[in-house]
């Protein structure tokens, strides 16, 4: 495994690689098994893998976690190392962002709704780095985590509308035991708020029996959802809603192939996690 820091390096020594098939994972670090779920399924799809870590600040809003993100970069070498990753890219702010940076992507339209509503300019931080990742190392296959379903929406849509030719592959969301959806986040909950974060999945699993019970009125639904949550005394809810996974416009019924979404913030940790509803269930 090598570790590259350079962006000029990192795509010299891809293009060596031009006739063997490169799967990439763009990540900030602090790996967990939704990660190296992503890994290892690019592991077995390609020839080469290639691991980003890098803190984006462009996506980091005012107030946000930038600085106390966790940065466990040894750990996080031991485990690409452990799970055959061939190249980690560990660039610095600096060489992704030069003074007077003022080229970014959006994706308009999607970038507001849901968590663009209450993190103004994520997504478009979000989209210009996974847009300058994609430029320095040309893979064929990009791993994505369903987990950040909006996020990965949005991504699908850029590089389809600026014809980048890249397969985006979106995988399913890991667990823990108990249910809640892993995230670098999770660190941040003391053990009350650890144990009450169940919340969010649980409200999704309501969701989905409420579905398979014949359900179908979205607000209905939405609302026994937050009626769950609100009896948690550290959850405070950002949103509950129901999108079609194309745009993510709301939906006033259940359809196949909707997503439900919601963000809770547990004490001062913003959580997500989500549902994509198949076949009615």
């Amino acid at each position: 495994m090598r570790l590259i820091k350079s962006p000029r390096k990192i795509s010299e020594e891809l293009n060596k690689c031009r006739d063997k098939s490169i799967g990439f994972v763009p990540t900030m670090g602090a790996l967990h098994k939704g990660h190296l779920s992503l890994v290892r399924q690019a592991r077995k799809d390609n020839d080469f893998v290639v691991v980003s870590i890098f803190v984006n600040p462009a996506q980091f809003g005012p107030g946000e976690d930038f600085k106390k993100y966790p940065r466990p970069l040894k750990k996080d070498l031991a485990l690409c190392r452990k799970e055959g990753v061939d190249y980690v890219f560990y660039p610095v702010p600096k060489d992704l962002y030069s003074r007077g940076h003022r080229t970014y992507v959006n994706v308009e339209g999607l970038s507001e709704v849901l968590c663009g509503k209450s993190r103004p300019g994520h997504f478009r931080g979000v989209v210009t780095i996974v847009a300058k990742l994609l430029n320095l190392i040309h893979p064929g296959k990009l791993y994505l985590g369903q987990k950040d379903a909006q996020q990965a929406v949005i991504i699908k849509r850029m590089v389809e509308d600026l014809n980048i030719p890249v397969t985006v592959r979106v995988m399913p969301i890991i667990r823990e035991k108990d249910g809640l959806a892993m995230s670098s986040r999770n660190v941040y909950l003391n053990s009350r708020e650890r144990k009450e974060a169940v919340v969010l999945s649980q409200a999704l699993k309501l969701a989905g029996l409420l579905i398979n019970n014949g359900a179908r009125d979205t607000k209905r639904i939405m609302r026994r959802m937050r009626e769950l949550i609100v009896r948690k005394k550290s959850a405070r809810i950002d949103y509950i809603e129901i999108v079609d996974v194309v745009n993510l416009n709301p939906v006033k019924r259940i359809v196949n192939g909707c997503l439900i979404a919601l963000a809770v913030r547990i004490g001062k940790t913003r959580l997500i996690d989500n549902l994509i509803i198949r076949d009615g269930s």
